[in-house]
């Protein structure tokens, strides 16, 4: 199974940047590839939701739809997370914010199958630099969205 495993410093505050990653809704604003993304469960505590997302390929003009459980962890400044249903086969990681004084550090970390039968390596290393792209661009825009004065 393939693991893309990201980091990101962002010059703001931890508790600043995990506020912005857990609100998962505004993401479509300032995410060029996300079309959208709706909030289908939520816990009382705000800890636990079930969102449905649907992305684009640009290069490929397709459409990508998947449902994911995130589990956040405020004392651990964490998201556990994966996919129920979707277009790929699997999906799971982690989100970890790491304060270091007045910045944060932003790791991501993905495991993910995506099963086409009589697909090559060559489509297959296509698809993971995809989703390397589409993860940093991620990071980067949450990064943008955090560092605005």
């Amino acid at each position: 199974m393939p693991r893309i495993e990201q980091s990101v410093t962002i010059g703001a505050p931890v508790e600043h940047v995990y506020t912005i990653a857990r609100d998962v809704e505004s993401f479509p604003n300032f995410m060029a590839d996300l079309r959208s993304l709706s909030v289908l469960e939520r816990s009382e505590d705000g800890n636990r939701t079930v969102t449905e997302w649907t992305g684009l390929i640009r290069e490929f003009k397709m459409v990508v739809k998947w449902t994911q459980e995130d589990v956040w962890d405020t004392a651990k400044y964490r998201d556990d997370f994966k996919m129920l249903k979707g277009d790929m086969t699997s999906m799971s990681g982690y989100w970890q914010f790491t304060g270091d004084g007045g910045a944060t550090r932003f790791d991501s970390v993905m495991d993910y199958e995506y099963d086409v039968p009589l697909i090559g390596p060559m489509i297959k290393n296509l698809i993971k630099k995809k989703m390397t792209d589409n993860l940093q661009a991620t990071l980067e825009a949450i990064k943008a969205r955090a560092e605005q004065p």
